[in-house]
């Protein structure tokens, strides 16, 4: 099955839109005709081939939803590895595919802010399925809000993906055996990624069990698998910036704890957290941990599984674990 992603027609393929009004524009300056209503139906269409137009935001996201989905729907990823959800700025054909989907999966929470704005603002259907879990809460500015990184519990994974099942099982009636029959499969190999994860953290020394990253996107990863959260630089939005109190705070917090080491992220500027870890002596491992985003088509996380197998190992192996390889589901 092809997961098409949505783009933009523009002279510069990195520019980003304001939202409101971007369904359809025309603008011609110095010679230069952009045309954001028309974005090729081959990025952004199913093919019409009568299979339904899903769309899914993450990365995360599209990635279950084609497990699930299978050659049964058409499906189109806004997000491209890489990408950060909680900065993305959304292009004309993100609205396009949006606006023409008969159903927009996204994570909820307020992960996504500015698709979340065009997703309710388009009435098209759509489910907030990272919301189908029980979220953990955390606090930023005085008030308290749901921490969106659900993903980091596995078993708050198979809870997704059996809301996204369905969702698509409602949609297309016909391919619900087969729509069955990708779930469970996908789910039983899931909570066997749980168990490993476990089993990999448990060989880490108790008093070495602690995590200190860029931001605040592990909670629901430590908490599921005995891991305490030291600190982070930034809270759960990359969009905050850290003072130099919070560096240096976070420079003393890692010294007491006598962490082996602290890690960064692939989507935030590494600069900062390799700042602490000269400043408190400890290792920044050269592999960075995927929060976000998926890795990179070929990378060894460019799928959830591979997400997840290769964040435990990073953390298994610079805390002082034994890392065994997860095991593939037999063919």
């Amino acid at each position: 099955m092809r997961i098409c992603h949505s783009i933009a027609t523009a002279t510069d393929s990195k520019q980003r839109f304001p939202i409101a009004g971007i369904s359809c524009w025309l603008a011609v300056s110095a010679g230069t005709l952009l045309v954001g209503c028309n974005v090729p139906p081959s990025e952004t269409d199913g093919g019409g081939d009568g299979r339904p137009d899903i769309v899914a935001t993450s990365t995360m996201l599209t990635d279950w939803t084609e497990r699930v989905g299978g050659d049964a729907i058409a499906l189109t990823g806004i997000l491209k590895p890489g990408d950060d959800p909680h900065v993305y700025e959304p292009v004309p054909g993100d609205v396009e595919a949006i606006e023409a989907a008969e159903l927009t999966i996204y994570n909820g929470f307020n992960l996504e802010p500015q698709l979340i704005r065009i997703v309710k603002a388009s009435g098209s259907p759509a489910r907030a399925v990272g919301e189908s879990v029980t979220p953990l809460d955390f606090e930023y500015e005085g008030q308290t809000e749901p921490d969106p990184h659900v993903w980091g519990d596995v078993e708050n994974a198979i809870a997704i993906v059996a809301a996204i099942r369905d969702e698509l099982v409602a949609i297309a009636p016909e391919s619900e055996s087969e729509i069955q029959a990708n779930a469970d499969a996908y789910i039983a190999e899931l909570q066997r990624l749980d168990t490993w994860v476990a089993a990999q953290i448990a060989t880490i020394p108790p008093e070495q069990r602690r995590l200190v990253t860029t931001h605040d996107a592990f909670q629901y990863y430590a908490a599921a698998y005995g891991l305490e959260v030291i600190g982070t630089l930034i809270g759960i939005s990359t969009e905050e910036q850290p003072s130099a109190k919070t560096v240096r705070d976070l420079v003393e917090a890692v010294k007491t704890a006598k962490v082996p080491a602290i890690f960064a992220e692939t989507t935030i500027n590494p600069e900062l957290i390799a700042t602490v870890a000269r400043e408190a002596n400890v290792t920044l491992p050269e592999e960075e941990l995927y929060s976000d985003s998926l890795g990179a088509v070929g990378s060894d996380a460019d799928s959830y599984i591979g997400m997840v197998v290769a964040n435990t190992r990073t953390i298994t192996e610079a805390l002082g674990g034994k890392f065994q390889p997860f095991e593939a589901a037999p063919e």
